[in-house]
């Protein structure tokens, strides 16, 4: 009797790692993740016109750091080639001047497409890398009274490139737990009365932690 457990549990050890791949294979991973923004917060400004009268020199426009959920959909090609679309719902920023404080807010819906190798030969850890491109919209800008004269607006729409790399670690069952790090380029043009004054660059630095199923 002894001899027979032992040999159904050394079956079934070398049973398990088989009998989680298979439940940890399909084309397609959904995964969500709880997300922080990191801005750069880098700016190119002509300082023309009323603005120059207004804003020194050197001054810095910076958007809030902030944490976002996140929906990301990944279909394979092959084992190792995947593609995946980076989605969320409009967020909600805060811009600040450095020396004069908040001027405004605006909200951006920021969706990402990337093309990703993934490493299979590790067992449960299969570690990504991904490039690919990303489309941000612009809406709902607000400005405050303060400066309001400078008839401020913001260009709508951003296109910019996106790397990544991260990792997910396959739980059994289909669940994976994931991180992941992006870099994403986003700008916009800063307008007053008409004329373009300067770019603003976001380019934020995304850090990530979740879950995911792959089915």
């Amino acid at each position: 009797m002894r001899k027979s457990l032992i040999a159904v549990a050394t079956l079934a050890a070398l049973a398990a790692p088989q009998f989680a791949a298979a439940q940890d294979s399909g084309n397609w991973i959904v995964r969500v993740r709880a997300t922080h923004l990191d801005s750069a917060n880098t700016n190119d400004s002509v300082l023309k016109g009323t603005l120059a009268a207004v804003v020194a020199p050197g001054t810095v426009a910076s958007i809030n750091n902030k944490w976002l959920p996140e929906l990301d959909i990944s279909y394979f090609f092959t084992p190792n080639i995947a593609a995946e679309l980076i989605l969320t719902y409009p967020q909600s920023q805060d811009l600040s001047l450095s020396g004069v404080g908040k001027i405004g807010s605006f909200k951006h819906l920021p969706p990402t497409l990337t093309a990703q190798y993934h490493f299979t030969d590790l067992g449960a850890l299969r570690p990504y890398v991904g490039a690919g491109v990303n489309y941000t919209n612009i809406s709902d800008v607000k400005w405050d009274p303060a400066v309001a004269a400078l008839s401020l607006n913001l260009k709508r729409n951003s296109y910019g490139l996106a790397a990544q790399v991260g990792a997910d670690y396959a739980l059994g069952g289909g669940w994976l737990l994931n991180v992941d790090v992006k870099k994403v380029q986003i700008k916009t043009d800063v307008l007053s009365a008409g004329t373009k004054v300067g770019t603003f660059k976001v380019d934020p630095l995304l850090v990530s932690v979740g879950v995911g199923m792959r089915f």
